[in-house]
């Protein structure tokens, strides 16, 4: 009832207790509270908070737009409401590094076990389109550093993602990946990998846990659970998946009452009222005050 019940600093270590058996975790994009609470229910092992996905709830591209207090709020409104732990995306770190270290504890205070730094340029746009500018490697390990030592609980995950794959390639990408590590990142996201190969050189890369970003419509193919496994990836995120499907839902819905004048036919795709108010656990608040739920919600 109201929050989740296992204190932040438990589920990030939990979280790298996980991650440190060499398991691969899978952790769905949130785009809501309440998907987080759906994703735990399933039984997937984390929630991803994709800044992609929150850029494009507040009707926003995906360019840099979002504030830091906007990011933390949805991690804190998202974490609350899940035992599992929540990776989010920080972007650039919101600025330079003084900038990142404020980010890094903003988020720590939300409740969220870790979060990932990317080495775009500032304004950044999303990691799949053309046209991307990395920073130089000073700039880059200066802002995982920063995060670093900026965190109060050695628990919270720093993880760099570098998106210099898609500017000067895969060996640029490798030697990335080991800079960012050697500068004390606790993971690596290197993201727009194309192929299986591209994800198994930077494992053999780096002694740390790698992400793989299995996102639609993007530069990377669409590999299954199996696949990553096998060549040694440690996370697996699908971040604006949720959305994308609810997106479509909410459309085809639209025409529907727009052709139809009703929504009769798509009934059997909802969530039916008992299976919502089922996840929001409308019992536990009625333990609580049992005059809160006092109706029916079999029809």
């Amino acid at each position: 009832m109201l929050h989740s019940t296992v204190p932040a600093h438990v589920k990030r270590r939990l979280f790298r207790e996980r991650l440190a058996t060499g398991e691969l975790l899978r952790l769905p994009g949130a785009f809501n509270p309440l998907s987080a609470r759906l994703i735990e229910r399933k039984g997937f092992e984390g929630v991803y908070i994709s800044g992609a996905v929150l850029s494009a709830d507040l009707g926003l591209p995906d360019i840099g737009l979002t504030t830091l207090t906007e990011v933390a709020a949805r991690g804190a409104q998202i974490a609350r409401t899940t035992d599992l732990p929540a990776l989010i995306d920080a972007d650039t770190g919101f600025g330079e590094p003084m900038n990142v270290a404020r980010t890094i504890q903003m988020l720590e205070d939300a409740g969220v076990a870790g979060a990932h730094i990317e080495d775009q340029v500032n304004p950044k746009r999303c990691g799949h389109l053309d046209g991307k500018a990395v920073v130089d490697d000073t700039t880059a390990l200066r802002r995982i550093r920063a995060a670093v030592d900026a965190r109060r609980d050695e628990n919270f995950l720093v993880m760099a993602r570098t998106d210099i794959r898609a500017v000067e390639g895969l060996d640029a990408a490798v030697d990335r990946a080991k800079a960012l590590v050697d500068a004390g990142a606790d993971a690596v996201f290197p993201e727009a990998m194309r192929t299986l190969e591209e994800f198994a050189a930077i494992r053999a890369a780096v002694d740390v846990p790698i992400l793989a970003n299995m996102t639609e419509f993007g530069k990377s193919d669409l590999f299954s659970v199996d696949q990553l496994r096998d060549v040694g990836v440690n996370i697996v995120i699908w971040p604006v998946s949720l959305l994308r499907i609810a997106m479509g839902a909410a459309d085809r819905a639209l025409d529907a009452l727009l052709s139809e004048g009703r929504l009769t036919e798509l009934l059997p795709q909802m969530q039916h009222r008992a299976e919502l108010y089922d996840l929001i656990d409308y019992e536990g608040y009625n333990r609580f005050d049992s005059s809160v739920f006092d109706f029916d919600i079999t029809r």
